[in-house]
């Protein structure tokens, strides 16, 4: 079951956004007990607008977590953004099945803007910004002024908005990203996130300042069905 590749319309959903396929299972009640608590971590003077989503290895889950949140937030009827910031390895046009012949790189190097740039989904109140040709610089970019003029747009023009972006210990744009956003998560997955790269991931978050708000664990032996959240802030 996939969505059509357009930029709008009532396709079936692919099954990775679990939260929209099967919002009664508990993996989609674990998604929204991640929303509640980064609700909960916002407050009149820290308030959680600009999300990073990141992991400190590959293949730990952070776009799909990324994806499910943009779902289960879009589901309480804000307006929501969910961004491609991962240059590298973009993912996201795939699991939306949306065009990726514009997006965030298209906005950072161009003229063009973020509200001619955005798809929208067959999900109510979800946007997505798709990653867009693969640029030479991503963390040059990623850092510029502009960065800094294309957030605050979307800061105007959604309540929510969510950075995909690729692992922290690898490359340095999470860490550029964390350091502008009000909030981080970290993606962990169950006997296959090594020790050393999570602290080496908590350490570089930490020196950039980035608030982390907390751990979302993926894959647990003992249930299965379960993404578990710890909070942190």
């Amino acid at each position: 079951m996939k969505i059509k590749k357009e930029r709008k319309g009532t396709s079936p959903q692919p099954v990775s956004l679990i939260s929209l396929v099967d919002p009664s299972s508990p993996i989609a009640e674990q998604y929204r007990t991640i929303r509640t608590n980064i609700q909960f971590a916002s407050s009149a003077d820290q308030q959680v607008k600009t999300l990073v989503v990141t992991s400190s290895g590959p293949s730990e889950g952070k776009s799909l977590t990324s994806a499910n949140l943009a779902v289960v937030f879009a589901q309480t009827g804000q307006k929501v953004l969910l961004v491609d910031a991962d240059m590298r390895k973009p993912t996201i046009y795939k699991t939306f099945q949306l065009n990726n012949e514009s997006g965030l790189s298209t906005v950072l190097s161009t003229g063009a803007g973020v509200v001619e740039t955005v798809q929208n989904t067959p999900v109510e109140n979800l946007s997505v910004l798709t990653n867009g040709p693969k640029p030479p610089n991503p963390s040059e970019l990623l850092a510029s002024v502009k960065m800094n003029q294309i957030i605050d747009e979307m800061r105007n023009l959604y309540d929510v908005i969510i950075f995909d972006m690729p692992p922290v210990v690898t490359v340095t744009d999470a860490q550029i990203m964390s350091s502008k956003a009000d909030g981080t998560l970290l993606v962990v997955r169950e006997n296959w996130t090594r020790k050393d790269a999570l602290n080496q991931a908590k350490e570089s978050l930490a020196l950039v300042k980035a608030r982390l708000l907390g751990v979302v664990y993926n894959g647990a032996e003992q249930n299965k069905d379960k993404a578990y959240y710890y909070y942190s802030d």
